[in-house]
């Protein structure tokens, strides 16, 4: 169990760095991006070398001093928010965010942990490859926060998640040693994987200063396509033709419902939606091809096939690069609808594909049952990672609704637990889920997973409170 750090403390460890690296937290940089909660520290370090990082860590260890690392800030289950308990050291990685190499020949980037998702695809991209890993926040997360949460994304289907795209880490451990396994091989079969028990661990577990990450050839022609489908189940019916017809040519196939769409309508009239009369479901299609062949007749071929079959009522293919980031638009944005409209509460889960259809109006019914309410179902159909979000009626607030929210969302991932899914697909469980990993978590793994907190961070230092709970 952690405690605050004296003014002593505070007085040595802010002379045993250089000047500047601390500063007081300033608003809101530590806060729940929901609103719910306000996250708090003694002091906020921005060390600009792994040495550094080091130093803080290590003399933390020694004082029994939480430390908390930050990234973006724009994780939604506060893993970055320290809400209770002692106030901790918190770390931004901000001045660490160099690309430390590029290796065209060999398909990968070295990048530090603070480096902004989009800068690390404008980097790659100047090298002409590509680093798939796409985000809603990918203009402000950092590469330790996508690593620390195993971020998924709407590329999964086709590369993978965080953890598919990384091969070597450098990681501040929680007694303050540098663990040098920033290597840039395919193949290390040298032990125990330490590298993907860092991956996911949420800062529980040490600090990544440092990523090799997998880079690929970009595409030489891109499309996308928007195609109106009677319900889930067609939906999956066209996600299995289109693997058939296209092959890994698929980069996304994100499903999107009409209570999205509507969402959109009423808050965000300005996005040029691709459907003149709005269906219930429809899917965004994603092609990325590098050979000779062409994205928009391979599309064109599929919605005839897919036609014929009667599975898709409508769809329009893209005819430029404008209009298929148009189309993307009405997915991006539908997280900024949802904010606008206000959830009552909100789900990152995962089902077993071939469940998907029966979940999804199960949800719906086991929900309604509680009260007037609406699901706006949208997400990553090719992986099973859906966004199942629950809102008020029409002309009511969440706050109306604040009685149930706890029911609501334990009405969802009891669901999701008889479904055998998951109650968090690529979000991770920060402090938000601890409960809920208690709960649906194989006892077995919950225990490997306290003995190895509790071999590796025995002073409980490391974002204490965030996964696994503190203990008394």
């Amino acid at each position: 169990m952690t405690h605050a750090p004296t003014p002593d403390f505070l007085s040595q460890l802010t002379a045993a760095l250089p000047e500047g690296t601390f500063r007081s937290r300033q608003a809101g940089e530590l806060d729940d991006p929901r609103g719910r909660h306000e996250g708090r520290a003694a002091l906020v370090a921005r060390p600009r070398t792994v040495e550094e990082v080091a130093t803080i860590v290590r003399m933390c260890n020694a004082e029994g001093v939480g430390v908390v690392p930050l990234g973006g800030g724009t994780g939604l289950v506060l893993g970055q928010v320290a809400y209770d308990g002692p106030e901790p050291i918190a770390i931004s990685l901000e001045r660490m965010s160099a690309v430390r190499g590029v290796y065209p020949s060999e398909n990968v980037i070295v990048v530090e942990a603070g480096a902004i998702l989009a800068n690390v695809q404008a980097a790659a991209e100047a090298e002409d490859r590509l680093f798939p890993l796409s985000l809603a926040a990918e203009g402000s997360c950092r590469i330790g926060g996508n690593l620390g949460t195993n971020a998924g994304g709407l590329n999964v289907l086709r590369y993978g998640n965080a953890r598919d795209l990384c091969l070597g880490l450098e990681v501040v451990m929680p007694s303050g040693e540098i663990w040098h396994g920033l290597k840039r091989l395919r193949k290390d079969n040298t032990g125990y994987d330490l590298k993907n028990l860092m991956i996911g661990s949420e800062g529980t577990l040490g600090i990544i200063t440092a990523a090799a990450l997998r880079l690929y050839p970009r595409p030489k022609q891109e499309a996308a396509a928007f195609m109106a489908v009677t319900d889930p189940q067609a939906a999956l019916d066209l996600l299995s033709l289109a693997r058939d017809m296209i092959g890994e040519g698929i980069s996304a196939f994100e499903l999107i419902s009409g209570v999205g769409l509507d969402f959109l309508t009423e808050t965000l009239p300005e996005v040029r939606q691709p459907f003149a009369e709005r269906p219930e479901w429809c899917v965004l299609i994603d092609l990325g091809l590098s050979g000779q062949g062409e994205p928009q007749e391979a599309l064109g071929a599929l919605f005839e096939a897919a036609y014929d079959a009667g599975l898709v009522s409508d769809g329009v293919i893209s005819s430029s690069a404008a209009q298929r980031a148009e189309f993307w638009a009405v997915r991006e944005r539908i997280p900024e609808g949802n904010k606008r409209i206000g959830s009552i509460s909100s789900h990152d889960i995962s089902v077993p594909l071939s469940r998907i259809p029966a979940f999804i109006p199960d949800g719906i019914a086991r929900l309604k049952a509680l009260g007037d309410i609406r699901v706006n179902c949208f997400g990553h159909l090719g992986d099973g990672n859906l966004h199942y979000n629950v809102f008020p009626a029409k002309g009511q607030t969440r706050e109306a609704y604040e009685s149930i929210r706890a029911q609501v969302k334990k009405t969802v991932h009891d669901l999701v637990y008889e479904y055998d899914g998951s109650v968090s697909a690529e979000h991770g469980v920060g402090r938000l889920k601890v409960e809920d990993l208690e709960r649906y978590q194989d006892p077995v793994k919950l225990a490997a997973m306290r003995a190895i907190k509790d071999v590796l961070d025995p002073n409980g230092i490391m974002n204490p409170g965030a996964v696994l709970r503190v203990r008394d």
